[in-house]
């Protein structure tokens, strides 16, 4: 039986990734986060502990009570405006409890994976690979690369999966995605602005999910990038999604984003090369248009 422990699974990732891995035969999965479990009454398929990952006394008591094989770190401080004027929480979500996480997968022998970010990247150019040089231009950014000089730095055995943009359905639907916002702004035939100068891979949750799957059986060592497979601008996925739904594409306007003011800058074009998943784990993401499928389906 191969023990896996989730943090963050109130999250999009975590809650697809407990519905992905309570499924598999021979695998306990053991989900973890922030107060409740939001995800639905925990039962014999995986288990729930509440788990505060900024305190190292809690991880510890957690990780030696569940011995897990295998750590997925995927709760962080993802809300990148949020970030650059809330640094003490970032550092403390982002950085030191990556530390805590180290520490116990080096106490109790646990394989870390690490989830990170294209945000690492200052978008000067795209797709990029593994062995691309980081240079953050935001303190999300910076604090998780941060956190991947501390794995990487580290005695452990381990894996950082990078992943961009990435979009589903969750349960409470606490948090929207592009995709839900053109949806529902269209619907309600309301104007919306979306920027034409960035350029991202945007990334299904089920998919991740199922990378994160790959990475974590193998227990493959080394830098995964994880993401959709087509580059696309923001307002070619809004004009995807108007598409799928067959919503009335004139309520969307083109524009760029120094018509934004944001506390943080932005990576004009990142996108991940993911030929090294593709050949090393068998990863095969769904394109952009399978993904607003998927998320339609479960819509209904």
């Amino acid at each position: 039986m191969k023990k896996i422990l989730i943090t963050g699974s109130n999250g999009l990732l975590g809650q697809k990734l407990i519905e992905l891995l309570s499924t598999l035969e021979g695998v306990h999965c053991i989900a973890t986060g922030r107060g409740a479990n939001r995800f639905g009454n925990s039962d014999a398929s995986y288990a729930y502990y509440p788990m505060d990952i900024t305190s190292r006394e809690d991880v510890m008591r957690v990780v030696e009570a569940c011995r897990p094989d295998v750590i997925i770190h995927g709760a962080a401080m993802t809300n990148v405006d949020q970030c650059e004027t809330e640094r003490e929480a970032c550092t403390a979500q982002n950085i030191h409890a990556v530390q805590y996480l180290v520490d116990a997968c080096e106490a109790y022998d646990c394989f870390l994976l690490h989830l990170s970010t294209d945000f690492i990247f200052d978008g000067t150019k795209g797709p990029l690979l593994e062995t691309d040089l980081p240079n953050p231009i935001s303190f999300y950014g910076w604090s998780k690369l941060e956190a991947e000089k501390i794995v990487q730095a580290s005695r452990i055995r381990w894996a950082i999966a990078r992943t961009v943009l990435v979009y589903g359905v969750v349960r409470n639907m606490s948090r929207s995605n592009i995709i839900l916002w053109v949806k529902s702004s269209l619907e309600n035939k309301k104007q919306i602005q979306v920027v034409d100068d960035q350029w991202r891979t945007p990334t299904l949750a089920e998919d991740l999910a199922m990378g994160c799957w790959l990475i974590a059986q193998k227990e493959a060592k080394g830098i995964f990038n994880l993401a959709g497979n087509e580059m696309l601008t923001p307002y070619e996925m809004a004009m995807q999604t108007a598409s799928f739904f067959k919503l009335d594409a004139s309520f969307i306007t083109k524009t760029d984003s120094t018509q934004f003011t944001q506390p943080a800058k932005r990576p004009p074009r990142t996108g991940l090369v993911i030929d090294k998943a593709r050949h090393a784990l068998g990863y095969a993401p769904r394109s952009f248009m399978e993904g607003i499928a998927l998320m339609a389906s479960q819509l209904n």
